[in-house]
This record gives structure tokens, sequence and C-alpha cells, in this order.
């Protein structure tokens, strides 16, 4: 057993591993560690916690130390030379007309390195660029090319929901979205309805798609004979029967487990499942 704590980098970022060492860590707690990139500051999301070796991917680096109060003045700094860094990239990119869009810009907490973050519809040639950016700063410099959801999630902004991207506030990871969630959901298939700011399906279709999978809790959707009770509704556009008379099936509430029904006589009602049933039953 190894005992590990969980680093997050950024809000709602991708959690890393390392080892406490010796010292005490709490959740919350600022820390320097050393990465990839160089030294980074983060913060403490997962306490202290014992995990199978087989679990982690080794070799796991230890903590340097907890932040002390000049690190986190340091850390102040830092976000003051990024907004800076910030305005003179957009610059340099202006003047060599780089079909490019500065997202944001990150240093490492030893400043060795910088990490510019941009979008571009292609690639984009930006060499000429880093060796500008080099001359100011004199240090490092990476440009890295992300994708709209990555810009979605540096940027924040409200969802059709009226909150804020989930993408910005709690998830660490992109899952895959596909338009079969939607249409397992019978949701729009409107791009406009099912597409986040950023103009991809929107990452909660994924939340309730396995209780429409075989296995959910609540229900069934798949796999499973069309009979006519509590547990399985027949199809959208499905004539059924009921007791006011013969009608076909125009919408499927499976969460509260009821159908919308159109009559021969032209009128709709709402129907418990238990309370249709097929032709030949």
């Amino acid at each position: 057993m190894v005992t590990i704590v969980g680093v997050r980098f950024k809000k709602a970022g991708k959690i890393y591993y390392f080892l406490p060492g010796h010292n005490e860590l709490t959740i919350d707690d600022q820390v320097i560690v050393e990465t990839s990139r160089g030294v980074e500051h983060g913060t403490v999301v997962i306490g202290p916690k014992e995990v199978m070796e087989d679990f982690l991917v080794m070799p796991i680096k230890t903590v340097i130390r907890k932040a002390t109060p000049k690190d986190l003045k340091q850390i102040e700094k830092n976000k003051e030379r990024e907004a800076k860094a910030f305005d003179i990239c957009l610059e340099k990119i202006e003047k060599r007309k780089l079909p490019m869009k500065l997202i944001n810009v990150e240093y490492t907490f030893d400043m060795n390195k910088i990490v510019f973050f941009f979008t571009a519809d292609g690639r984009i040639d930006f060499r000429e660029l880093v060796k500008d950016l080099a001359t100011v700063f004199r240090t490092r410099i990476e440009l890295r090319q992300v994708g709209v959801r990555d810009e979605a999630k540096v940027l924040n902004g409200i969802g059709a929901c009226g909150r804020a991207l989930c993408c910005s506030s709690f998830l660490g990871d992109f899952t895959p979205v596909s338009i079969r969630m939607a249409k397992d959901q019978n949701l729009s298939l409107n791009p406009t309805k099912i597409s986040g700011v950023c103009g991809r399906l929107m990452c909660c279709l994924n939340y309730e798609d396995d209780l429409y999978k075989k296995g959910g809790d609540l229900y069934v959707k798949k796999e499973r004979p069309q009979t006519i009770n509590d547990i399985e509704p027949p199809g959208i556009g499905k004539d059924v029967v009921t007791d006011e008379g013969i009608g076909k099936i125009l919408k499927v509430n499976t969460h509260k487990r009821t159908v919308k029904v159109q009559l021969e006589a032209g009128r709709t009602i709402d129907l418990k499942w238990s309370e249709v049933a097929l032709p030949d039953e």
C-alpha cells in the first residue's frame, strides 16, 4: 500500500497524485510540487489515503513542501506577470497577423517557462512568434494549440441551463459524447438545443446515459421485449389501445413513466405506461 494525495493545478482541472513525504497535508492545502513542466503550485483536493500500487502509474513524485507565505506572494506576482504577458503576446500576434486566438497564459511557479494557449482553425507556423516572445521574456516559451472545448473550460460562461459551464466548474476530464445519447433520451436533435457554448454536444448528455442502457437502476430501455407495462413503453409512433380509444404515441417520458397519446379524434392525453396496450394484446 502507498499513501498518496491528489493535487489539482487548475479549478476543475485533472487530478494528479503525489507522495506526501514528511508533509502533513489536508484538503485545500497549497503545495509546491515538481511536474514535467517544472516546479508548480497546486491545491490538495484529495487528502492522504492508502491505495494499492497496482492502481498507480509509477514512479510518483513527492510533494516538495507546503506553500509558505513567501510562496503565496510569488504565486500572486506570477498572476500579474501572466496578465502582462497576455497583452504582450496579443500585440505580437497582431503584428505578425497570425490567424490564432490567444486564450490563456501560464507561468510555472519557478518562472522557468511560460505556456501560451491558443486556438486556431488549422496548423499555425508560430516559429517567428516564439522568437519574438523569447526576446521579450528571456525564458523558455511554449505555444500550445487547444480545442474549442478547452477554450470554453478556460474562458467559462453560462450554459443553456443558466448555470456556469460544467467543464469550468467541476469536470476534470472530458468524456466522449455522441448523438446516440440524445436519441436514447428522446431529446430534440436540433443542434442548437443539444450543443454547448463550445459548439460541441453538451457534456451533460452523458450524465443520465447509463440509465437508458442495460442495467440502469430505474429502468431498462434496450434489449427487452416490448411489453406494455410499467417497465417498458411502446415506441414513439406506435398505435396503442387506451380506455378512451385507439391512438398513437407522440412522446415518451421515461422518468415519469408516462406517454402522450394522440387519439383518433385528435385529442391528446397523458397516460401511464401500464394504461396503454398494443392492438394485438
